[in-house]
């Protein structure tokens, strides 16, 4: 099972097994990780599941849909280039050790 490290906004870590084909929201909801609100339940309607994926983390992740990109625009946080919705973005086995910073409001 891969392991994602949740960081929050203090630099506090939560590491979580997550199964393979769940979202990185989803693992971090069944965590109770804070900072992850996820009002919309994963339907990429809300941006309150907005992560900042850590550059050195396997992330092979495809590249955002449309729909996506413009939701990010609506994140409470500012955008970064690392930004993504974490409903979108489904962990593999590939994805052990993946970082995820938590940003200080959703």
């Amino acid at each position: 099972m891969p392991k994602i490290i949740y960081r929050s906004s203090d630099g506090t870590e939560d590491y979580v097994d997550a199964s393979v084909g769940s979202s990185v929201m989803q693992a971090a909801i069944s965590a109770g990780i804070d900072g992850i609100v996820a009002e919309c339940g994963g339907n990429a309607m809300c941006a309150t599941c907005h992560v900042f994926v850590d550059a050195e983390s396997p992330a092979d992740f495809p590249e955002m849909a449309a729909d996506e990109d413009e939701m990010l625009d609506c994140a409470v946080t500012e955008r970064e280039p690392n930004s993504r919705l974490s409903c979108q973005l489904f962990v593999t086995a590939d994805h052990d050790g993946l970082v995820v910073d938590l940003p200080a409001a959703q």
